[in-house]
């Protein structure tokens, strides 16, 4: 065998492991998922702690069976059915399906979501919290509702995706919570993983990447703008403040908020118990 074609197979080698690594549907655990009311009524409560309903709510048909137009400078992303329609939602699903969709950001097939659904931020969730909300999504009654396909440009495929995915993971984490505050880090896991407040508040380099060390420092969606929500924005505002603004929507200033805020707020913080919204408080107000 000559030295160039022992360095080709090498070569030919090392990609299909580069290959296969990057394409490897991620392990989860399989287990049945609860049926339980309490179950249930645990998912709903995360259903609102992590915004589903603003971007998953019916536009022509009732119910999760999506539709909402999320548009971005890569193209137009329609949030898909979530109700358990067998043909059009997720009816069928079972604990792997979940546990893949909101943690790795696969489908069951293995197929790439596009990161319009905030799976990175939700990796962070517990195995429970996911399947408590795969339980209250699976109650729900079924809406048959077919989303249009994703207006996006040729060059986009899902497949890149595993590469967007390597690139993301080294950009580096957020900074750690430096605190021993049960009900900062609770605050912390509300507002970086369930709550994804870093999806609209955080900026993005040119590949669509937040850039963590500019978390929450504000950012600008498509023809939208996202406040600085991080030290510097919030110096005027008190704990108590923030946590009022998220149950009513009322600036420091006295002014009520408007735009795709109003619907997070209505549908999302407005929907947690005050422990939660103060939490949310204490950790974007803790001391840096």
């Amino acid at each position: 065998m000559t030295k160039r074609i022992s360095i080709g197979l090498v070569v030919v080698v090392f990609a299909l492991v580069v290959l296969t690594w990057l394409f490897r549907v991620p392990s989860v655990t399989s287990q049945p998922i609860e049926t339980s009311e309490a179950s249930v009524q645990r998912g709903a409560y995360l259903i609102n702690a992590g915004g589903c309903i603003s971007c998953h709510e019916g536009q022509e048909t009732e119910g999760l069976s999506g539709g909402m137009a999320l548009a971005s400078e890569f193209g137009t992303f329609y949030a898909p059915n979530i109700t358990p329609d067998r043909d059009t939602g997720i009816g069928g699903w079972e604990a792997k399906d979940f546990l893949l969709a909101l943690k790795h950001g696969r489908g069951p097939e293995g197929q790439f979501y596009f990161p319009a659904f905030p799976y990175r931020a939700y990796a962070g969730m517990t195995d429970q919290d996911v399947l408590d909300i795969g339980a209250y999504l699976l109650s729900l009654e079924p809406v048959a509702n077919r989303v249009p396909p994703h207006e996006i440009p040729v060059w986009l495929q899902r497949w890149m995706l595993a590469g967007w995915n390597v690139m993301a993971d080294l950009t580096g984490d957020a900074t750690p919570v430096l605190s021993e505050d049960p009900e900062v880090l609770r605050g912390a896991y509300l507002a970086r993983n369930l709550g994804h407040c870093g999806e609209c508040h955080t900026p993005r380099n040119g590949l669509g990447i937040p850039m963590l060390d500019q978390e929450f420092a504000g950012a600008t969606l498509g023809e939208s703008h996202a406040d600085a929500i991080d030290a510097e924005g919030l110096l005027n505002w008190s704990a108590d403040d923030f946590a009022f603004f998220l149950f009513l929507g009322m600036k420091e200033d006295g002014e009520y908020i408007g735009g795709e805020m109003e619907s997070v707020i209505e549908h999302n913080t407005a929907m947690l118990t005050e422990e939660d919204r103060n939490a949310l408080a204490a950790f974007f107000k803790r001391p840096r």
